[in-house]
């Protein structure tokens, strides 16, 4: 049975590619991404009520204790846990209002988790998150040029970038809340999809050892040859990685779903970027190299 050329066919992946990042893109300019406490000065209230709340109720409770403008949403598997933003900071005396009047209204609610966060430590908090992926960008060149070569370490690192905005399109677009939780899911599949890249530069560079390229036509010969023969070591990476994450998004607690769930997309989009991205930025760039 003939395999399915998938060198010869990059160009559609990367037009996939690109219309999918354009789109996020925009999304992110349109749509605006739903930035979390961490990294949106204001103050986050969540609080265990009763399943069936009105949300209504709640911010006309907050309105009553002077604090306007009150974004309520649901929670929890029964819809039983109200999510309060604010977008200012509260001072002490106003947290005890927040769980006075809580108590007051709903007898049976257990103490609310109040977190605030000033305008210089959100700021503070967004630079270091992007930071994060930057040094983890640039370590990942340096090893690869220093293990491989700079054009795969380019390649790596350019696919795991499409990766990293491609989740956070999907969380605009989502409209789900983006915390630090979610940026440790970030570098969590950033380390995952570079390993899964790293697998098939290995068999690429074994391949061109015991084989001599001198077109470009035995280039794409040897790199399709490569995924091929490490596809099925992908594709069980990637349903042992789904299952995991999708255990613990539809098993685990509230605090850890939106981590879960960017685990879950970014994994599968890391996996299918290693096959379809990476290796197909790396034998375009090769092939000016050679001829034919």
């Amino acid at each position: 049975m003939k395999r399915f050329d998938i060198v010869r066919k990059r160009k559609w992946f990367f037009l996939i590619s690109i219309v999918l990042l354009v789109a996020g893109a925009l999304a992110m300019v349109v749509i605006k991404p739903n930035l979390g406490t961490d990294f949106k000065a204001g103050t986050r209230v969540q609080v265990q009520l009763q399943p069936g709340f009105q949300s209504g109720e709640v911010a006309s409770l907050f309105d009553s204790i002077g604090l306007k403008q009150a974004n309520v949403t649901t929670a929890g598997n029964q819809g039983e846990v109200a999510v309060v933003r604010l977008t200012d900071k509260i001072s002490p005396d106003q947290e005890a209002s927040i769980k006075k009047a809580l108590k007051a209204k709903y007898p049976n609610s257990l103490d609310p988790e109040i977190v605030s966060v000033d305008p210089t430590v959100a700021n503070e908090m967004k630079n270091k998150a992007i930071l994060a992926i930057l040094v983890a960008s640039v370590g990942i060149i340096v090893y690869m040029a220093i293990r491989f070569e700079y054009r795969f370490a380019i390649s790596g690192v350019v696919s795991v970038l499409q990766v990293v905005l491609l989740v956070l399109s999907i969380f605009t677009l989502l409209q789900i809340e983006i915390d630090l939780p979610f940026i440790a899911a970030l570098l969590t599949i950033v380390g995952y999809s570079i390993h899964d890249t790293i697998v098939i530069f290995d068999r690429i560079r074994e391949k061109m050892r015991l084989k001599k390229v001198k077109t470009k036509s035995d280039l794409e010969e040897l790199v399709n040859e490569s995924l091929w023969e490490t596809m099925n070591r992908s594709i069980n990476t990637i349903l042992t990685v789904v299952f995991a994450a999708g255990a613990l998004w539809l098993l685990g607690g509230q605090a850890i779903r939106n981590f879960s769930l960017a685990l879950l997309i970014g994994l599968v989009i890391g996996g299918m970027s290693s096959i379809f991205i990476a290796s197909q930025i790396w034998v375009s760039w090769r092939e000016r190299s050679l001829k034919g």
